[in-house]
């Protein structure tokens, strides 16, 4: 699977990482279930890193379609509850 993180580039992540990805992605939605920016900031950037340590990044010349994408670092909690609501699984289906 490829995964985009935006304003960052993307990395080719095995599906055998996806459970432990949803658990972090849990987190996130809770975050912003509440309404907590310094714990969603948290849950993100941990998500983020995981996805970074897993993975393999996909070289800049190499096109290839996402078939995730993930927000940056730094959004914002209403940028993020934007992003759910598109999706009942949230940022990672699984």
């Amino acid at each position: 699977m490829i995964v985009r993180i935006l304003n960052e580039g993307q990395w080719r992540v095995d599906d055998g990482a996806l459970p432990d990805l949803n658990r972090l992605d849990d987190a996130v939605e809770d975050a912003v279930s509440t309404d907590d920016e310094t714990e969603l900031t948290t849950a993100l950037l941990a998500l983020l890193h995981a996805v970074r340590s897993v993975g393999t990044p996909v070289p800049d010349d190499e096109l290839s379609d996402s078939d995730l994408i993930l927000p940056g670092g730094d959004s914002t909690l209403e940028e993020i509850r934007e992003l759910l609501s598109t999706s009942d699984e949230g940022l990672i289906p699984g």
